[in-house]
């Protein structure tokens, strides 16, 4: 009896490393995946003889993802997309016959004008007139022309006269005179709601009205000028 039992003890002994060879190839396995078979103290799996893993009672088909055991050879990686080599340029995209319609142009660019001119009054007017001379019509058909192709936002005249008189009567003429530009710019074609005129009479110099020059200079009419014009 005693001999009987050393015999079966020395068929299990000879038998253990067969069924619980460590099965050190595996670190990486996932923890859930790893938990489904047999580890040994260290967490790694354990292998028969044969390389089988040791599956336990947890085991599922889903948990076949570590590598060696099942037939699963290597952890699924992802695949990095091909390298473009330098200096590769998209290929052009050809067109599609009987498709779409053709890529409409956007609206044309514009760019705001903003423009003030100032006129000598001799040049438009006799003295102490407010009838426009041949000379200053021909100046405002040259302003008129350019503003042909613009949006007109507004047009301001704005008349002023030098301080020989009574201050009332220049505040009338520089009016006068003011009044006279616009309508005529009105007459070239542009919007007469979009023009309009004032006097400031002798109150605003620009030069010494002690003197014939300076005098000339502050007889004059300001006219200023805000229009879209389209960029071509």
């Amino acid at each position: 009896m005693r001999l009987r039992a050393q015999f079966i003890l020395l068929v299990l002994s000879s038998a253990l490393p067969e069924v619980f060879a460590a099965d050190v190839a595996n670190p990486a396995a996932s923890g859930a995946s790893r938990s489904a078979y047999l580890t040994d103290a260290r967490g790694i799996v354990v292998r028969s003889g044969s390389g089988a893993c040791w599956r336990t009672s947890a085991w599922t088909p889903a948990h076949a993802s570590v590598v060696g055991c099942d037939g699963v050879l290597a952890l699924a990686q992802p695949v990095p997309a091909p390298a473009e080599p330098a200096g590769a340029t998209a290929a052009p995209v050809p067109p599609t016959a009987g498709l779409g319609t053709a890529a409409t142009p956007g609206p044309a660019a514009s760019e705001p004008l903003s423009e003030k001119v100032t006129f000598d009054t001799d040049t438009f007017f006799d003295f102490d007139k407010s009838m426009l001379k041949p000379a200053g019509k021909a100046r405002l058909d040259t302003l008129a022309a350019r503003l042909a192709d613009s949006s007109v936002e507004v047009v301001v005249a704005v008349g002023h006269a030098d301080a020989i008189g009574p201050a009332t009567y220049n505040q009338r003429l520089s009016e006068r005179r003011a009044r006279a530009m616009v309508d005529y710019l009105r007459e070239k074609g542009l919007p007469p709601d979009k023009i309009f005129n004032e006097g400031r009479g002798e109150t605003q110099p620009i030069a010494s009205n002690a003197s014939k020059e300076g005098r000339a200079k502050n007889r004059r009419v300001e006219v200023e000028v805000v229009a879209i014009r389209p960029i071509k």
